[in-house]
């Protein structure tokens, strides 16, 4: 089996760890992290190998293995460049780079070295994605007009943040998250999904702003974002917004001529899919308050149980990448995929006030469904 080995041991490296063990064949390499404790630590909780620098565990690796980049997202660049220098596949947190033009220089490496570079969020290949995806394509809601996806977290800054840990230890990277941004962090979850449905986005009409500035490390960064979304094909518009100030809302909405599909839960892979029919009660037009579920037939994928705010299983994009490189594909979340992700991402998230409508200059394919999903 395809090795798989991680860089950076902090705070959602221990949801990967929870996330393989739903796949008990497959083993980890070997871990390097800076930080010499945290990297003890870790390996210590969940009995891995530790390498004392980045470049002793990626020649120990046999070429063409996979890289996890789990690092703080200002190391995702260089730390991507190394793996593939070092002739591995890489697969990184988001986003893949900060700077689009890294981003770029990094996916023609990728493609010089004949190796792949993906790029988390995975949810994507997750059963409630999947079911949107399989309701949309056969339209149980009709022709559809508009999507609203919202991810707002709630009053972040408000919340005992500082007391959040990982599983083997790992405080929550509260400065880095603030620095980086709610956008850059999140939208990938709804952004993803809605690429994969229906293909690149063109146009990108966007605002961002910073409306709560005293954070821990923040220095300007915008925490709520909101974009209108146009795409190449047949895709409906899209308002996606972004936020740690609004109340707790990670609906996504895809309304048609016959009703509404409705999923709650974005980060989790069991949230149900529901379907509100359209129709007329006492003279007034609404949607069915409670609404159908619409279910797959057969099973999908290992499920992990609730840790935190997230249910998801983080190890489904690792996983998908190493059954691609065995069975002679391209993996899903690799490519124009990922570079096109963090273009549209960077777009929304640097728009700020001035820049308005911007269009796109990557592209990519519709995401081929998941074989439980057909």
């Amino acid at each position: 089996m395809t090795k798989i080995a991680i860089i950076g041991c902090g705070f959602v490296a221990d949801l990967y760890m929870r996330s393989f063990a739903s796949f008990p064949n497959q083993h980890i390499a070997g871990v390097f992290d800076t930080d010499a404790n945290r990297l003890s630590q870790f390996c210590t909780y969940w009995k891995l190998d530790d390498f004392a620098t980045q470049d002793a565990l990626l020649k120990s690796l046999p070429r063409g293995s996979v890289v996890l980049n789990l690092t703080n997202p200002h190391a995702h660049s260089a730390v991507n460049r190394a793996i593939l220098n070092a002739g591995h596949h890489a697969y990184s947190e988001k986003p893949l780079a900060i700077d689009m033009q890294d981003a770029r220089e990094l996916s023609e490496l990728a493609k010089s070295q004949g190796r792949y570079l993906a790029s988390a969020p995975c949810s994507v290949l997750g059963e409630a994605a999947q079911t949107l995806a399989k309701a949309a394509r056969e339209g149980v809601a009709g022709d559809i007009r508009l999507i609203y996806a919202e991810l707002d977290d709630g009053f972040i800054p408000q919340a005992p943040y500082q007391d959040w840990t990982s599983e083997s230890g790992a405080p929550w990277p509260f400065e880095d998250e603030f620095h980086v941004g709610c956008t850059l962090e999140h939208a990938g979850y709804y952004l993803s999904w809605l690429i994969a449905m229906f293909g690149p986005v063109t146009q990108v009409i966007a605002a961002s702003a910073e409306t709560i500035p005293d954070k821990p490390g923040a220095m300007g960064t915008a925490d709520f974002s909101v974009a209108t979304l146009f795409f190449e094909r047949s895709g409906p518009p899209v308002r996606l917004t972004c936020s740690i100030t609004a109340p707790h809302d990670h609906r996504i909405r895809v309304i048609g001529d016959a009703g509404v599909l409705n999923v709650k839960k974005a980060w989790s892979n069991s949230a149900p899919v529901r379907f509100h029919k359209r129709m007329i009660l006492r003279r007034r037009l609404l949607e069915h308050p409670i609404g159908k579920r619409i279910k797959l037939v057969g099973g999908s994928h290992p499920k992990v149980k609730r840790w935190g705010a997230a249910e998801m299983n983080f190890a489904l994009g690792p996983m998908e990448m190493v059954e691609a490189l065995e069975t002679g594909r391209t993996p899903r979340l690799a490519g124009d995929f990922a570079l096109h992700l963090n273009e549209v991402t960077l777009a929304i998230q640097n728009a700020g006030r001035t820049r308005g409508v911007q269009d796109m200059s990557t592209s990519c394919e519709t995401m081929e469904p998941m074989p439980w999903a057909l």
